[in-house]
């Protein structure tokens, strides 16, 4: 095309290699990278993989001062300031929240492999991994390396490190370090960098359950959590108070209200014999759970139907007046008429029979 000496690639070039699914054995060798990389390198500064090394509630490792420079940022309180060369942010992101204090990650003693002591020439010295610079760890008690090929796990709170294989077959009723004798838990048995979806969910709910009871990762009582335990308490105090307040409020507010003619007689003391019927009804149909203001309600609500009683049955004389008929009524008038004159009030009117045209 421009006789440049490139080619034209066509179609069928292009769509000779189509995409597919790795197989297991590419899988297989893709993790097995990402574990070398977590097992040579410190994922906060990228350095080389040196002891003192800590590990977090997942089984990530890291180095010590690695965690200490990020502790101390977040202390300061700047959040511009970097650690190991990266922000704040990046750091957080690469812990995932497990890491808030020292107390959350424990220092894993890892058994490094020595070379061979010469007598009164070299002493021991530990195994650095050329490719990596990183130093090269054993199972003290197999003597097999410890790294990506095998699992290794470490016990919670000794630290000490061991082939995965090496804690099953030396289990014990009591269960004991096999280094320091310190007594642990099965549960605090942490796989170093596991790869297994069920380690994995394990790991998580033990720490979910460390922070029930007030622990971190590394078996230590955690200070804030007492404070944040008092504070939910007095929470749930003012809440139930302030519940109870509003139903006070509303049932004084749905008291009788009491007007100034109406005559209130001292309350006797409740006797110990039992109420009448009638004024349990009234107590129970008024909805007022105090006794004493149930007793005056009904009292006063008594007084009142009798007041309306009298005041349909007493007649006023003016109305009667007007309604009253019988020759020997006398109408209650200016005029005086009496008779029929009286009862103009019911009798129909008709037209005399002289008016019509």
């Amino acid at each position: 095309m421009g006789n440049d000496g490139g080619s034209i690639p066509t179609r069928r070039e292009l769509v000779k290699e189509a995409a597919r699914d790795p197989t297991v054995s590419e899988l297989k060798a893709a993790r097995l990278e990402q574990q070398e990389y977590a097992w040579t390198t410190d994922p906060i500064s990228e350095k080389p993989l040196r002891r003192p090394v800590v590990s977090d509630s997942a089984g990530r490792l890291y180095r010590k001062e690695s965690v200490v420079e990020y502790l101390l940022a977040v202390a300061g309180g700047d959040e511009g300031v970097q650690v190991a060369g990266k922000s704040r942010e990046e750091v957080e992101r690469i812990l995932g929240g497990r890491v808030k204090s020292l107390k959350d990650v424990v220092e894993v003693l890892f058994t490094p492999a020595s070379t061979p002591e010469v007598p009164g020439q070299t002493p021991a010295t530990a195994k650095i991994d050329i490719t990596h610079g990183n130093e090269l760890y054993i199972c003290p008690i197999t003597n097999k390396p410890l790294g990506p090929a095998a699992k290794a796990v470490y016990l919670v709170p000794c630290g000490h490190a061991f082939a995965g294989a090496a804690i099953k077959e030396v289990q014990r009723e009591e269960k004991r370090c096999l280094v320091c004798s310190e007594a642990y838990a099965e549960n605090d048995v942490v796989g170093i960098l596991p790869v297994d979806e069920v380690e994995i969910a394990r790991l998580e709910v033990r720490v979910r359950m460390l922070r029930e009871k007030g622990l971190s990762h590394g078996l230590k009582k955690v200070k804030g959590e007492k404070r944040e335990k008092k504070n939910k308490k007095h929470a749930s105090v003012e809440g139930t108070n302030g519940a109870t307040m509003p139903s006070t409020v509303e049932n004084e507010d749905k008291a009788p209200q009491l007007t100034s003619s109406t005559k209130l007689e001292p309350l006797s003391r409740p006797s110990s014999t039992k109420p009448p019927s009638t004024s349990t009804t009234t107590t129970s149909s008024s909805g007022i759970n105090n006794p004493s203001t149930a007793s005056l309600t009904a009292k006063v609500l008594a007084e009142q139907d009798a007041r309306n009683k009298k005041r349909k049955l007493a007649q006023n004389d003016n109305i009667e007046s007007l309604y009253a008929s019988g020759p020997n009524k006398k109408a209650t008038t200016d005029a005086g008429a009496t008779g029929r004159n009286t009862d103009f009030m019911t009798r129909g009117y008709s037209i005399p029979v002289k008016g019509k045209r």
